[in-house]
């Protein structure tokens, strides 16, 4: 179960396998497996090293009725009716060990391999597998590229990266509003990544849960879209604090808006200070080399970590 939305009840596909992992609401799960032994266990990674102030265990109502309510400030950073937060905790830290194991193991992997994995977050509509593709174009015959896609249903998506002549997996988390470690992990025992690669991971359209989740990725890259608003960091701090790199996606567009591309860096930046951002147009190509090079110069440093 994710502890941020509460999802989970459902089942996970995992393409051209048969597998299907039920979960229950208590985060435990059981495979219904066909031809693979994997299990399947939601996990959360939600370390929250920035500042929280989690210092009561009841909702916060302003006076006289007005105001936002707060349900997020109890020791659990969240709320589900019928639970104290005292047990959110507790179900918290066993679905996050269970998570944090898979995430490791798949970081030694990788690590082994020279293989430089990235983590693709955004809301839906950013432009990310857009971006993917585009991206994908133009680094081949410099990298190998393998991606592993994520979306509650159909590979519509992987069916676009396939068409670059790049691998792909696809996996519908049903319910699930992310990717967790032991999908990722069984992700990559068919997919087989080529040693000195690069491996996009692209998660489920959604600024909340996947900030917290631990795949073994080097790094999490948010993509934030200019037609999106620049208060996104200042709604969704977890997921830019967790976040190496912001691309600030569809920079053609900007002659179009009202978007205050300074406002949308300082808000990134307060909340994640050492946060990179690049600027850039997967149609125009503007700032695309920028994204390249950083791209390049991970893919050394794992291979060179590797040798």
């Amino acid at each position: 179960m994710c502890l941020t939305c509460g999802c989970g009840s459902g089942e996970t596909h995992i393409e051209g396998d048969g597998t299907q992992v039920h979960t229950h609401a208590d985060g435990t799960t059981h495979s219904h497996a066909h031809g693979h032994d994997h299990a399947h266990d939601h996990g959360h990674d939600h370390s929250h090293e920035h500042p929280h102030d989690h210092a009561h265990d009841h909702v916060h109502a302003p006076a006289h009725g007005h105001g936002p309510l707060h349900y997020g400030t109890g020791a659990a950073g969240t709320s589900a009716p019928g639970m104290t937060q005292a047990r959110l905790v507790q179900i918290e830290r066993d679905i996050l060990a269970k998570n944090d194991g898979a995430a490791q193991r798949n970081r030694r992997l990788l690590a082994q391999r020279g293989i430089f994995a990235l983590n693709l977050v955004s809301s839906p509509g950013s432009g990310k597998t857009t971006l993917l593709v585009r991206t994908i174009e133009l680094i081949a015959g410099r990298l190998p590229v393998t991606v592993i896609e994520g979306d509650q249903q159909t590979s519509v998506d992987a069916d676009r990266i396939r068409a670059t002549g790049a691998p792909a997996l696809q996996i519908n988390t049903g319910k699930g509003c992310h990717l967790d470690a032991e999908m990722i992990h069984t992700a990559l025992d068919r997919l087989a990544p080529p040693p000195h690669s690069v491996l996009m991971i692209e998660n489920v359209g959604n600024l909340v849960c996947p900030a917290g989740f631990d795949l073994g990725e080097a790094h999490k890259v948010v993509v934030l879209s200019v037609t999106e608003g620049e208060d996104k960091p200042l709604k969704y701090p977890d997921m830019f604090y967790a976040a190496s790199l912001m691309l600030l996606n569809k920079a053609d567009l900007l002659p179009h808006l009202r978007f205050d591309v300074e406002r949308c860096i300082a808000n990134a930046r307060r909340i994640n200070p050492s946060i990179e951002i690049v600027q850039l147009s997967a149609t125009t190509d503007q700032g695309m080399d920028e994204w390249l090079a950083w791209i390049e110069r991970g893919a050394a440093q794992a291979r060179a970590q590797a040798d």
